[in-house]
């Protein structure tokens, strides 16, 4: 079905340009005058947002257009020229291969690549371009895969794997990549249509954008009703003891580990990792609850640390999360670390706001439970994160376990937490550590470290979310400064590598 929705939607944008060819080059009906010729047309697309505010904002790099591309204030979408091909008017297709280039270099993060030769293909349904890296060129390369609509206005796009690679981020494939447009640069009024033709008019129905809603649930009856408990514990008073599991986001623990960032991670104080570069647990809550007001004020024990782009030593980021703090008061909250970036730490740093699925906070044998709680970044966050990541941006889900009494016991933690023996490396760079010696990091292809559990060694060069390649796309990480900016790339010891 997937064929079938490509080859309508390639026939949709096929029309649309046929009705600016003219009415006469529709109507040749010839195996010679199938292929119409097309020239002064424009592509316009940004790659991902996010890979652009990682490489001027973490990475310290620049985007360079030449050759007649430009790129839009701001740090915005790039545009290529001068677009030359073919329509077909009788499969209805276009294609088209556009002048310009795009330089992209980071000395920071150690990357140079350009883009060149970028072609769009309704029948492929594909945007291609020419990438050089390490001096070495790959024509032809399929950046990313496209919903062609009628107009080819705002195209959906969706990074493709070779796209992970040539970005460095791993997790860039399959994620959704800017929106493209493919336009005829007018220097005149267009030509109108003639009364009375008979070209068909072809408008097939777009599939709807659906976004899950992140509301969480309340009770509309706004009953004051007690809620039901099988707690024995006070509708309020202090908490005994508690975990709080959070993988700040999955696409930076892959930049860190597999992708260019080459680092490691590691827990410390009591935190473990889950394996497989799993989510972290932080443990001894202690704080106060509410029942009656669904209120909650938690602390938890444990830090971890990100470390990568390491340079004779010296490690461009080097990143610590420690006490970590939880607030729900009903239908929403927050959560907020201390921050250690570079040697520069900011105290209690709003990260991130909570929205539990439910407002009402329950507690069941002496244990208030609350997973799943969304986890949105605020703007001192995406600050902390060098503006890798926006405001507003989805990170890992929280999960929350606190005991009311000594004798409360917590839900099983997942057999495979954090911590345990350290294991072997594989090709992904995602072995976990021991705890020995309180500690277990995640990284590397080596052995098991010694008392610290420390993983070493070599790490995948592919990407990952940075959030690049970092995404690798990796994730990113980074050195922010500013309210509470905390999380910031160490910027390279010259002036060029600076520049934001």
């Amino acid at each position: 079905m997937a064929a079938n929705r490509r080859r309508s939607t390639a026939l949709a944008a096929a029309c649309a340009t046929a009705v600016a060819l003219g009415a006469t080059a529709l109507a040749a009906t010839s195996a010679s005058a199938a292929e119409v010729p097309l020239k002064g047309y424009e592509l316009t697309w940004g790659i991902k947002e996010s890979y652009r505010n990682y490489v001027t904002g973490m990475a310290a790099g620049t985007f360079t257009p030449a050759g007649g591309a430009v790129q839009a204030k701001d740090n915005g979408v790039f545009t290529f020229v001068n677009g030359t091909g073919s329509y077909d008017s009788e499969a209805h297709t276009v294609a088209l291969g556009f002048e310009g280039s795009l330089g992209i270099v980071s000395k920071a993060h150690g990357f140079e690549l350009s883009l060149s030769d970028v072609k769009f293909d309704s029948k492929a349904a594909k945007i291609t371009a020419d990438v050089t890296k390490a001096g070495a060129t790959q024509q032809d390369v399929p950046l990313a895969e496209v919903t062609v609509t009628r107009t080819m206005t705002d195209m959906p796009t969706k990074l493709t794997e070779e796209a992970g690679d040539a970005f460095g981020s791993a997790s860039y494939a399959g994620a959704a990549g800017d929106p493209l447009t493919v336009a005829e640069k007018k220097t005149e009024s267009p030509t109108p249509t003639p009364s009375g033709s008979t070209t068909p008019s072809v408008t097939p129905s777009a599939t709807p954008s659906v976004t899950p809603s992140t509301t969480p649930s309340t009770d509309p009856t706004g009953s004051t009703t007690p809620k039901p408990s099988s707690t024995g514990a006070d509708s309020k008073g202090d908490i005994s003891y508690g975990t709080l599991g959070w993988g700040v986001k999955q696409s930076f623990r892959t930049y860190v580990v597999d992708g260019v960032a080459k680092g490691k991670i590691t827990v410390s104080g009591g935190a473990e990792q889950a394996s497989g570069n799993g989510v972290f647990t932080f443990p001894d809550a202690t704080g106060t609850y509410d029942t009656d007001a669904d209120t909650l004020k938690a602390s938890f024990k444990g830090s971890v640390t990100f470390k990568g782009h390491e340079d004779n030593g010296s490690y461009g980021l080097d990143l610590t999360l420690s006490d970590l703090k939880a607030e729900l008061d009903g239908g929403s909250g927050k959560l907020t670390a201390d921050v250690d970036s570079l040697g520069e730490k900011s105290d209690d740093v709003t990260l991130a706001e909570l929205k539990p699925e439910s407002a009402d906070l329950t507690a069941k044998d002496d244990v208030i439970t609350v997973d799943g709680v969304a986890a949105t970044l605020t703007a001192a966050g995406a600050k902390a994160f060098g503006g890798f990541y926006q405001t507003g941006a989805e990170l890992d889900p929280v999960d929350l376990a606190v005991a009311l009494t000594e004798d409360a016991e917590l839900p099983d933690a997942d057999p495979t937490s954090g911590g345990g023996t350290g294991g072997t490396g594989d090709t992904a760079g995602g072995t976990t550590g021991g705890t020995t010696g309180g500690a277990g990091t995640t990284g590397g292809t080596g052995t098991t470290g010694g008392t610290t559990g420390e993983v070493t060694g070599g790490l995948a060069a592919t990407g990952s979310d940075v959030p690049v390649g970092a995404l690798g796309a990796a994730a990113a990480a980074t050195v922010a400064a500013g309210a509470g900016v905390v999380f910031a790339v160490r910027r390279r010891r010259t002036a060029d590598s600076a520049q934001a």
